[in-house]
């Protein structure tokens, strides 16, 4: 039986604003996504039946319909019926290593690496676009996933524009295993304390989309200058999350207090970040974190930022 293995990286919020309403119901939003080097196993193996099979090594992670893994497995065999046919079904085995509910895209990359893998296992012969186009109906995280590096995104997180990659940096992850943060409560709460400073006209929407573009941030990535990235890391989730989870509060702090070039939460969290020089910062601050928190549900990573989508190995 044919099989693909596949590496899922882990993505990261450097910059999170929220500028209005959508129709649809979700936010109109500008963002700077980021791969990291964290990443999940992804297996995909012809199985000679007609059925799709998911299996995962985390016990937090469902293995039916309500995993994006197997709706993007479902989506392709919508959408290309006859190499179905042909081909059968699959197993998918995922080897999690992002954390789960940590606000890292996990989920998104993991239906990410399935798209990829059936496109190879099936021989579509797919472009990024197109699975990236595919990847829309799954989520928002998910056509960046495809791609990976550094992105500015805005829509729902769907529009993506790359920029210079910024894989130069390492970055410490926190996140305690017994905490997650529901993503709707988070921008529902938003809403409801800052709406009033949304902005809903298109040109509106398109100005401050424009000011990302062209402004200071994306001059210090191009410019690789972790210093001033780390001055300019933005999260508008913040402001709801951190008064109401005072545990993330408290570690963002104590991770702000360790050093590194600037510390903040990824999308609506709870994973709390510091981006640094080199590794041997990175395991510093994450010593000093875990001696000041002696909490056994708090688990740390290290790893670097990455410029890559999903890969195979």
């Amino acid at each position: 039986m044919r099989t693909y293995r596949l590496i899922a990286p882990a993505k990261i919020n450097l910059y999170l604003e929220i500028i209005g309403d959508r129709p649809d119901g979700y936010h109109e939003l500008v963002m700077i996504l980021q791969s990291i080097e964290l990443g999940d196993q992804i297996e995909i193996r012809s199985n000679g039946t007609q059925t799709i099979n998911l299996h995962c090594n985390h016990p937090l992670v469902p293995r039916n319909q309500t995993n994006i893994s197997y709706r993007a497995a479902q989506l392709m065999v919508d959408q290309f019926p006859e190499r179905f046919a042909n081909y059968g079904g699959v197993d998918i085995t995922i080897d999690k290593q992002i954390p789960v509910a940590a606000g890292l895209a996990g989920g998104s990359t993991d239906g990410a690496a399935v798209l990829l893998g059936l496109n190879l296992l099936w021989e579509l012969g797919l472009t990024i676009p197109q699975l990236q186009s595919l990847g829309e109906k799954l989520g928002s995280d998910v056509p960046f996933c495809v791609r990976g590096g550094t992105a500015i995104a805005t829509g729902r997180g769907e529009k993506l524009d790359p920029i210079q990659d910024l894989d130069s940096l390492w970055v410490v992850l926190a996140k305690y295993n017994n905490l997650s943060v529901s993503t709707p409560w988070a921008y529902k709460t938003y809403k409801q304390q800052f709406g009033h400073t949304y902005i809903n006209d298109l040109t509106g929407i398109q100005s401050r989309s424009s000011q990302l573009h062209s402004g200071s941030f994306v001059q210090a990535i191009s410019d690789k200058d972790g210093k001033k990235i780390g001055q300019l890391l933005q999260n508008d989730l913040e402001k709801v999350v951190l008064p109401e989870y005072p545990q993330v509060a408290q570690l963002k702090e104590i991770l702000q207090q360790a050093g590194g070039l600037g510390t903040m939460m990824s999308g609506s969290g709870p994973t709390i970040f510091t981006l640094c020089q080199s590794q041997s910062e990175a395991e510093t601050i994450k010593k000093t974190a875990r001696q000041a928190i002696q909490d056994p549900n708090l688990e740390f990573w290290v790893t670097q930022l990455s410029s890559n989508g999903i890969q195979v190995i």
